[in-house]
Formats: structure tokens, C-alpha cells, sequence
């Protein structure tokens, strides 16, 4: 009987990664199901086309995570004051967009994992916009109902640290500026990918930011707060320095806050248990851990960063200057690597501000000083928003502008097609 049991035991391991094979098969094979039977029905009625037109989506929003919601809120309010439809479907059940009291964009919680791909592999649009990476590389791919994917960027910074293949299968990428457009192409060429259009949007949740940012004041203080906003990894500057840092800039006199990366928080939870128990927050250090990360960003007069994208959000919408470190990146497994040039972001870094080694640590200070004092940064921080920032308070607006031209294209196309069938 023993021998029975141990011979059918699965580890809870196995069990998991079984059980969600199953939902994900149950999860396909029902959205196939239901779209064959809804065609099988008005085939016989007569009504098949009628109902593949009433059936499809014009627009189509897609968000994997719920911390892109202030990428396409902008998006989704400029459709409604439109009076246009569109859907906005997300991964995550309290994804601010659920209560949002739209008339023309329906929000739709669409389940997590299989179940939301399932449903995206079965779609039917005009056309789908998102920034997740992937499409068509791993468990989303394209539906033979949507005509059009279009990729939007999260941050403005770069377009080739996504994993290999992030961009290639998509059909249009809306890029943040200039900077952009050289590395998207530069990865069409190397990894033989099709050709994608490529239009210049600017960034909407920094056009929010900005508008923030001129509404509140910077905040008047007797000392200069110091912002430490490290990545996280084995290369972030917690992980390679840790107590060493901290300890530099208690040293310094000024206000200092920590503020780790979300993921910190899971994927290095010793070290940072470690670290709060050694540092009390309030008393030599605050940690900010906002979900809004605007009134620290706001607060602060100096950040302190490696390789973390907020250095772009702080430098080009606060005009201030940032301290960075120069850490080994790996890029064996993104599509930076098929670029022969560096990211155009590791370049910027010394037009935003200075460097940072573990040698400067003990005049941590001075380095400070100067980054506050130094004018050279300002028009460096001018000249990277130009390029990496265009159509600045204006983004949501030149995006569904391109959305919609797009659509009445494809129509159009349609439409001919159609006419030339009959």
C-alpha cells in the first residue's frame, strides 16, 4: 500500500506547474469553443458577417500589470473625450481602470496568466495596443482576428532591454523620440525582423508628471535631500554596496532617502530585511516605498541611481541632477545585444549628471555639491529631453490621433478587399 502512494506522489512543484497547464487548456479550448459555435450559429442564420463586424473590437488596450495604468489612463481618457470606443483589458483584478467611470472605454478584468492569454490569442480588433514585450515569441501570440498590434514604451529611456525578440513581431512601435527610432531599426536589421512603422508619441505618464510638477512647488528645505533610487539584482547598487553607501551618505549631513526597487522587496528580501533593521527608517535614513513615486521625486534635490529608468523620469521632468554609478550590465539574454553601439541611455547618463565609484565614497559629499552647483548638467538634462521626450504635454493626444488614422486605414483596406471579393 506505501509503495502505492509514494509511486503516485507529485511533488507540490510538479503539481502546481500541472495544474496551471490544465487551466490554461480548459481556459483555450473554452474561449475556441465559444467563437466557433457563436460563427456556427449565424453561419446558418445568414448573419455570419453582420455579427464578425458587430463582434470586433475597434480598439483594444492590453496591460499586463495594473503599474501601467499611468501609461494608459492618458489613452483611454483622450478616447472617451473623443466619445470613442475602445476596451482596456488587464491582467490585474484591482487595476485602477476597473473604477474609472467611463461611457466609452469598457474596462474589462480578463484573468491572470493562461486564462489572459487565452483570451488574447482568440481576440478580434482592428487593433491592439500594449506594452508588453513578446508577442508571438512565447504564450501570446497573434491572432489571425487583429489586423494591427502596435507596441507603446513604459519608459524613455530605450527600446532594446526587453528579452530577445521583445519588439520583432510587432506591426508599429510608438516610441518616446528620437533615440528610439535608431534602436528599433538597428534590431530590425541585425535580427532580420520585419520591418515595423515607427511613430514618435512622446511619453504620456511623464506629460503627467510634468503637469504635476508645474502645479506643486519644489519643497523648501535647510539641507539638500538625497534620493538613493537603485534597480535591483546583482548589479543594483544595494546589492554591490549595501551598508557601504548608506553609511557614506549618513556621513554627508544631509537628509537621505532609500528607495528600493519594488521588485527588492521580493526577489532580495534578506538583504533588505537586513538593511532596514540596521538603518530604523526616521532616524539616520527615511525609506520611501510610495506607489506613487511623485512626491519623493519631487522632494528631492539629488538621486542617486545605477541603471534604473527613473533617472530619466527625475532628470527630465524635475531638471535636476543625478549621481549614477557605472555597473556591469549583462545583456546576453535581452536584445541589447544584437546592437553593436551601447544603449543610448548608458551615453545620456553623463550629460544628467556625474559619475560614482566606490573611491568617491569617502568625499560623497563634495561629489553632491558639485552635481548641485554644476550648470553644464542643465543643458545636458535640456538637450537628452529633446531627444528622448517630443510632443511633451501632448502625448495621449498624438497617440490616439495615430490609433485612429491606423484604423481607418485598415478599414479602408477592408473595405476594398471585400468589394474585390464580391
Amino acid at each position: 500500500m506505501v509503495s502505492h502512494i509514494i509511486g503516485g506522489y507529485i511533488d507540490p512543484g510538479t503539481g502546481s506547474m500541472l495544474f496551471s497547464l490544465l487551466i490554461g487548456v480548459l481556459s483555450t479550448s473554452y474561449f475556441f469553443l465559444r467563437k466557433y459555435l457563436i460563427k456556427l450559429k449565424f453561419l446558418f442564420s445568414g448573419g455570419a458577417k453582420a455579427k464578425e463586424s458587430s463582434q470586433r473590437l475597434p480598439y483594444v488596450i492590453f496591460s499586463d500589470h495594473k503599474r501601467y495604468w499611468n501609461v494608459f489612463e492618458p489613452v483611454c481618457d483622450e478616447f472617451e473625450r473623443r466619445g470613442i470606443d475602445a476596451a482596456y483589458w488587464t491582467c490585474s483584478p484591482d487595476d485602477p481602470a476597473l473604477q474609472k467611470p467611463y461611457e466609452h472605454v469598457r474596462c474589462e478584468f480578463i484573468g491572470e496568466g493562461n486564462q489572459a492569454f487565452a483570451k488574447l490569442n482568440m481576440m478580434s480588433a482592428d487593433i491592439c495596443l500594449s506594452t508588453t514585450p513578446g508577442l508571438d515569441v512565447l504564450q501570446w501570440k497573434r491572432s489571425k482576428d487583429v489586423s494591427w498590434y502596435a507596441h507603446m514604451f513604459h519608459a524613455a529611456c530605450t527600446a532594446a532591454s526587453y528579452r530577445m525578440f521583445g519588439l520583432a513581431f510587432y506591426d508599429a512601435c510608438l516610441v518616446t523620440g528620437e533615440n528610439m527610432v535608431r534602436e528599433v531599426r538597428g534590431l530590425e536589421r541585425a535580427q532580420k525582423s520585419p520591418v515595423k512603422e515607427i511613430e514618435i508619441v512622446g511619453c504620456t505618464y511623464m506629460d503627467t508628471m510634468l503637469a504635476r510638477h508645474k502645479a506643486t512647488p519644489h519643497p523648501v528645505h535647510d539641507k539638500p535631500v538625497v534620493l538613493l533610487a537603485p534597480s535591483w539584482g546583482d548589479t543594483g547598487l544595494l546589492a554591490r554596496f549595501g551598508s557601504r553607501i548608506i553609511d557614506a551618505l549618513i556621513d554627508t549631513g544631509y537628509t537621505i532617502v532609500v528607495r528600493p526597487h519594488p521588485q527588492s522587496m521580493t526577489s532580495e528580501k534578506p538583504m533588505m530585511d537586513e538593511l532596514m533593521a540596521k538603518y530604523p527608517d526616521g532616524e539616520a535614513v527615511e525609506w520611501n516605498f510610495d506607489n506613487d513615486n511623485f512626491d519623493i521625486l519631487n522632494r528631492a534635490d539629488v538621486m542617486i541611481s545605477d541603471f534604473s529608468g527613473v533617472i530619466f523620469d527625475y532628470s527630465l521632468v524635475f531638471d535636476r541632477p543625478i549621481i549614477y554609478t557605472e555597473a556591469s550590465y549583462d545583456d546576453d539574454v535581452y536584445d541589447s545585444v544584437w546592437l553593436d553601439e551601447p544603449l543610448w541611455k548608458f551615453t545620456a547618463y553623463k550629460s544628467l549628471g556625474l559619475p560614482l565609484s566606490e573611491n568617491d565614497f569617502p568625499r560623497i559629499r563634495e561629489v553632491i555639491d558639485r552635481a548641485l552647483a554644476d550648470e553644464d548638467i542643465k543643458s545636458g538634462i535640456a538637450a537628452a529631453r529633446e531627444e528622448a521626450w517630443q510632443h511633451r504635454g501632448e502625448s495621449a493626444k498624438v497617440t490616439v490621433d495615430y490609433l485612429v488614422r491606423k484604423r481607418d486605414e485598415l478599414v479602408s483596406q477592408r473595405d476594398s478587399a471585400n468589394g474585390e471579393a464580391e
